[in-house]
């Protein structure tokens, strides 16, 4: 007997896969938008935001904070990582 598939658990006994496939998305998408804004709030394009974050530390602690980061306002991730760059040496 075949059995039955839901689009929930696809097909493999577990909706687990969903999941964490739309949670990656979401920290993706979280990471991508919080870059840009970090890119506009500072005058950097995307590329040299992304860089000064990956060379000063704000981007270990995107990547560490992510989840708590993306329920409040961006204003405040943006903020946070500045400080943990600036306390790594960035420019101020």
């Amino acid at each position: 007997m075949k059995k039955s598939t839901t689009a929930r658990d696809n097909g493999k006994g577990c909706g687990n896969d969903l999941d964490e496939s739309k949670k990656t998305d979401d920290k993706i998408g979280f990471i991508t938008f919080i870059i840009t804004s970090f890119a506009r709030a500072y005058k950097m394009n995307k590329q040299q935001a992304y860089l000064y974050l990956k060379q000063y530390g704000g981007l270990d602690y995107l990547f560490k904070h992510w989840w708590a980061l993306h329920t409040d306002n961006p204003y405040w991730a943006v903020r946070d990582m500045f400080n943990i760059c600036h306390k790594n040496g960035g420019a101020k």
